[in-house]
């Protein structure tokens, strides 16, 4: 587990990593687009645009929009800074919501994979297989802190009385 600061920096570049991941994609903010040469370990990309699937090269440099990439990447440590910091105040049962959350989240995730497998196809499918990158974190992340949050608001039994 990190440290439990390392969770305020995460929230502070998950939120809007998340954001601008869903404008790039839905919106095409194309103002953001920043191409750059980088080392395709394999690639069937031409500068072109061209595919060439009959001839894969390897390790060839290309020049590419490299938004998404840093968006995903951004996305992707923040989430697991937000998702495996220590809260406050780290115990057992925080110990055993956050097991129990990360397996409900694989759930559902492989839940909506098999259904993605079974009723989407072309694009529509390639969508949700990019989203499948964040969602297993994702979901685990609005449960854990569902569940928390919950708790919280509680009341604590002591004895037989009600104490707020």
């Amino acid at each position: 587990m990190f440290p439990h600061g390392y969770k305020t920096i995460g929230w502070i570049f998950l939120v809007p990593s998340a954001i601008l991941g869903l404008l790039v994609l839905f919106f095409d903010w194309s103002f953001l687009e920043m191409k750059l040469p980088v080392l395709a370990l394999l690639s069937d990309y031409l500068p072109s645009g061209a595919l060439l699937s009959e001839k894969m090269q390897v390790f060839k440099m290309i020049e590419t929009n490299v938004t998404p990439t840093v968006i995903g990447v951004v996305l992707i440590i923040s989430a697991i800074l937000v998702a495996f910091s220590k809260e406050k105040q780290e115990d057992e049962f925080i110990a055993a919501i956050r097991l129990e959350s990360l397996l409900w989240a694989t759930y559902i995730n492989y839940a909506l994979l098999v259904f993605s497998f079974l009723l989407l196809w072309g694009e529509s499918f390639l969508y949700v297989m990019a989203f499948n990158m964040f969602t297993l974190l994702l979901i685990f992340i609005v449960r854990f802190n569902l569940i928390l949050h919950s708790l919280k608001k509680a009341p604590v039994l002591i004895g037989n009385e009600k104490q707020a």
